[in-house]
């Protein structure tokens, strides 16, 4: 199959590139805004069609979660208008997407973990455009795939692993809240997901994905400062009102995976396993 997989210089998209060459049965095209500007609805239907392209996954996002609160039409524009761009290009061209979407369409005022049938409720800029960018995908492909997943974290790019890290080497003390509770997200796990459904044929839907287990910030980051040997830096626990931010945070954020394990016979390493896997390959 020919697989375009966008924002490919994102966490998810290298994680995508690093296990293509498990997956060498296929063909792949790894854009980014320079190959391919998914705001372009011409040059996006332009590109499927001359490539013959059978499966989108759309990498691409605006995860800037309190700067979206200032820029709500930039948001919208990648993370509504541009996946309904994409959704409708595979429809014309008989193509499926995976569209990777976020906890944050939830308001994370629940107690048990939030499986797909459950109303999102969004409170933000950010969740209430990945929202819109889901019903747009679905509604404008058939064969469309939503993958939701929560704390991503890799080896590439900024994210919390790796800024932890950095500040741990960096100060004697750091405060993380401890009253914001859901699971991380190892992109490499996440990307083997996908791989799952392209190879067994996409299943329609909405689907939860995120390591197995539950902790806070606080517990994720002192699981990183041990794994990386980290013992100068005292972390402390603070309440979220403690660590003001223009975007609110779920409180609770946890993601059912029942459906997306049952459907394609998926196993779920612990969050902690892939933290280790993850640290590890930072530190090589």
């Amino acid at each position: 199959m020919n697989i375009l997989v966008t924002g490919a210089n994102g966490q998810l998209g290298n994680e995508m590139r690093v296990l293509s060459a498990e997956n060498q049965q296929h063909t792949y095209f790894f854009t980014d805004v320079q190959e391919l500007d998914i705001c372009d609805e011409q040059a996006i239907r332009a590109f499927v069609t001359d490539n013959r392209v059978d499966v989108i996954v759309n990498c691409a996002a605006y995860t800037a979660v309190d700067k979206a609160e200032d820029n709500p039409e930039l948001c919208d524009k990648l993370n509504h208008i541009a996946p309904g761009y994409l959704a409708a290009a595979a429809e014309a061209c008989g193509a499926a997407m995976i569209q990777v979407s976020t906890d944050y369409v939830f308001d994370g005022t629940g107690h048990i973990p939030y499986s797909e049938e459950v109303t999102p409720c969004p409170n933000s800029v950010y969740g209430s455009t990945k929202l819109a960018g889901e019903q747009a995908v679905m509604e404008k492909c058939s064969r469309a795939m939503v993958i939701r997943t929560a704390w991503l974290y890799s080896i590439y790019g900024n994210n919390f692993v790796k800024t932890m890290i950095r500040l741990g080497n960096e100060r004697e003390r750091l405060g993380v809240v401890f009253d914001q509770i859901g699971t991380p997200t190892y992109a490499n796990d996440l990307a083997r997901a996908i791989f799952a459904a392209v190879n067994q044929g996409i299943v329609p839907g909405i689907y939860h994905f995120s390591n197995e287990g539950v902790c806070s910030w606080y517990d994720f980051t002192v699981a990183i400062h041990r794994m990386a040997g980290i013992t100068s830096c005292k972390v402390s626990p603070l309440h979220t009102d403690e660590y003001p931010a223009k975007a609110p945070r779920p409180q609770y954020s946890v993601l059912d995976k029942t459906k997306i394990k049952k459907t394609f016979g998926i196993e779920i390493p612990h969050w902690e396993d892939s933290l280790q896997v993850c640290i590890d390959r930072l530190a090589q």
